[in-house]
């Protein structure tokens, strides 16, 4: 190690009491980190494209300083997607401090790792006070039923109004409007039970129909409208 004139001139002062880092709450215990394989938890975070065109939601489950699990979701950019694909394979088996300084393909779902580094070396994880943590895959419990993740997409313009078109419980049929024209209510499908009910062997017609609910006042609407094409 090389040292500078100023510096090797220097006579030497003596260290007071030898101060640690703080302690991080991490699955139920206080952790005093000193190394990558001190840290684990579960936790999420959101990450944006420079154009901010995008959006990436990263869920990563941190075991010893492992990733052991990672779930990747993105919203509004087709090219995300497939950089997620990629990022999905690139992630597990890799310590944190890897990862943060890995190409995940994709500037939004670089700055996700970024926010859960954060985090995660922080103490800040979903299961900072739960004993033990999660286990590997309770990040597939995000998805809910049919293991679809959940996206709201709503249009609105000021002068025709508004249009769901997908909520959380799945994709829109019809919104309900009352005698003021007001939305009251929706009736959807749930594509991803849907789907999974098709996939089990369930005539493609009767599944759809065991999958359609309605939310809000929807059955007492005097008008139906089809958001997509009216």
């Amino acid at each position: 190690m090389n040292y500078s004139h100023e510096v090797e001139r220097m006579c030497p002062v003596a260290k007071g009491p030898k101060h640690g880092p703080a302690p991080i709450p991490e699955e139920g215990r206080w952790v005093k980190a000193y190394d990558v394989k001190d840290i684990s938890g579960l936790t999420h975070g959101v990450g944006w494209c420079a154009p901010q065109q995008g959006t990436c939601k990263l869920t990563l489950n941190v075991k010893n300083g492992i990733i052991e699990e990672a779930l990747v979701e993105t919203l509004g950019c087709s090219g995300m997607t497939h950089s997620a694909a990629m990022a999905a394979e690139i992630l597990t088996g890799k310590t944190i401090l890897e990862a943060l300084n890995t190409d995940l393909v994709c500037d939004a779902i670089n700055v996700a790792m970024r926010e859960l580094f954060l985090q995660i070396v922080y103490g800040r994880t979903q299961t900072a006070f739960s004993e033990d943590g999660l286990p590997i895959g309770a990040g597939l419990e995000d998805l809910g039923k049919g293991l679809r993740s959940q996206v709201g997409t709503i249009f609105s313009t000021n002068k025709k109004g508004v249009r769901y078109m997908e909520m959380a419980e799945g994709y829109i049929l019809s919104v309900a409007l009352d005698e003021n024209n007001e939305a009251i209510g929706y009736k959807f499908v749930r594509l991803g039970k849907m789907l999974e009910d098709i996939r089990h062997g369930v005539d493609p017609k009767e599944a759809y129909e065991k999958n359609i609910g309605t939310y809000g006042r929807y059955a007492d609407a005097p008008k139906y409208i089809d958001p997509r094409e009216e």
